[in-house]
């Protein structure tokens, strides 16, 4: 598909286009039109390996997930003005939930730990007309940034040396009086971890989501917390 893009991001597309075979995919999202840069060559990447296995070895970032697109509808779903406007999406990977809160009015930050992963994000908001910040950021070292009123991220509790990592981030930049939303394959264990580990601190509601696709039927976990 061809899109017409500002030139930095065009530069960084044809950066992308040396290592990956890419092209954009639409995404509607309720009344929200996004354009993500994809992977097409996703198999010949992943060579059959197994996101709940092959942990260590699985790209995460690489794939458009279920729970990703969840996630993206639950940010539309919220009000700038009630939810407050600074949302943060860690992990973000392809960052369709986070284009989708762009798209929505709130002043998002797309958070990741590598290069690559902003590139393609970078041109994915440029194609879909949002204007994102981006920041590379570490769990374990979180850095220095003004609270978010809100924290989202899809498919990001995949190993469990970072859980407590993670909930000190939540604890470092989220309001006191803000609110998380994670989305999660129901087979993801860490996630069962990781909610008894916020428990401590925090109120969690969940809702069970099913979704029906070529592969089959996934359960995507949708929790909410707050603190308590």
């Amino acid at each position: 598909m061809k899109i017409d893009l500002p030139d930095k991001e065009a530069k960084i597309l044809r950066r992308i286009r040396r290592n990956y075979k890419v092209d954009f995919a639409p995404l509607k999202i309720r009344d929200i039109n996004l354009q993500l840069l994809q992977v097409q060559d996703l198999e010949d990447i992943l060579q059959g390996r197994d996101p709940f296995a092959n942990i260590a070895e699985f790209p995460f970032w690489i794939k458009l997930w279920e729970a990703a697109i969840i996630l993206a509808e639950v940010a539309v779903s919220l009000n700038p003005a009630q939810a407050g406007p600074r949302l943060l999406e860690l992990g973000a990977g392809l960052g369709a939930p986070g284009l989708a809160a762009a798209a929505q009015g709130f002043e998002v930050t797309l958070s990741d730990y590598e290069t690559i992963i902003m590139d393609f994000q970078r041109v994915s908001a440029a194609a879909s007309h949002v204007k994102p910040a981006f920041a590379s950021l570490d769990w374990t070292k979180p850095a220095n940034m003004e609270p978010f009123d809100t924290i989202i991220g899809a498919e990001i509790l995949f190993r469990e040396d970072l859980l407590e990592p993670l909930l000190k981030t939540f604890k470092k930049l989220l309001k006191p009086d803000g609110s998380i939303y994670l989305a999660h394959d129901l087979r993801r264990q860490t996630l069962y971890k990781f909610l008894a580990k916020a428990g401590d601190d925090y109120k969690i509601m969940t809702k069970k989501i099913d979704l029906n696709s070529e592969e089959g039927k996934t359960t995507v976990m949708l929790n909410c917390l707050r603190l308590k």
